[in-house]
């Protein structure tokens, strides 16, 4: 069984943000109205954060892509009383839309903040749990075309993508990756099995200092960063 995880380049990236949309298109992520925007509750599943690092004059910023860091030990699992945030069996965070209630734990547990939450509109002041979508494994459900509100949502690592190529045969790293990876123009984003040796995601590893974000955490966050 394989286990993705993803090398990003500080190095080749250049904040363009293609990667933040290309997830959106992929994934049928609302953009969000002004007002959304306005109130930062537009939802985003792939984002690029500015950190400014020194003091003036000497300062400068770095970009950082956010993705979901498909944790080896994700606390999000852990908190969810509804059990609709999972482990799959190649160690995928996964979110069941079916079993959420909203309850937003797993956004506070999260120290990467790279969930969203799916805010109603500000005329709709009670809350009601949603209908249940379709089940987002089936497969000819997805992208779904209709959103619901009140669910907490994230990035999968395009993981019908991954179950696709396992279905032709495709080899996934290579002729398959995340909409993120395929969008990226400075190919700043590589994805892959992280126990194959010869996988490019394991061979950047082996041959380049990396970090991971806030690893002191104990989470082991499937998202590795090339240092500059």
């Amino acid at each position: 069984m394989a286990r993705w995880g993803m090398v990003i380049d500080f190095d080749k990236c250049v904040g363009c943000q293609s990667c933040a949309i290309a997830c959106k298109a992929e994934n049928n992520v609302p953009h969000g109205s002004p007002e959304e925007h306005r109130r930062r509750t537009a939802p985003f599943w792939h984002k690029v954060i500015a950190v400014s690092n020194g003091k003036y004059p000497v300062q400068r910023t770095d970009l950082i892509p956010m993705p979901c860091m498909h944790c080896d030990n994700a606390p999000c699992v852990t908190v969810c009383p509804a059990r609709a945030t999972y482990h799959r069996d190649d160690g995928i965070v996964m979110q069941n839309f079916r079993r959420c209630i909203g309850c937003k734990y797993c956004i506070v547990a999260c120290p990467y903040g790279v969930r969203s939450f799916n805010y109603k509109e500000p005329a709709e002041q009670e809350y009601h749990r949603p209908d249940p979508p379709p089940n987002r494994e089936d497969k000819g459900v997805w992208p779904y075309p209709h959103r619901v509100h009140g669910v907490v949502e994230k990035c999968t690592f395009c993981f019908h993508r991954i179950d696709e190529a396992a279905k032709q045969g495709q080899k996934v790293g290579e002729e398959v990756v995340t909409a993120c990876a395929e969008a990226c123009p400075a190919r700043a984003i590589y994805f892959g099995d992280l126990d194959d040796t010869n996988s490019e995601v394991s061979k950047l590893l082996a041959a380049r200092p990396s970090i991971r974000l806030r690893e002191g955490m104990g989470t082991h966050p499937k998202v590795f960063y090339l240092l500059k």
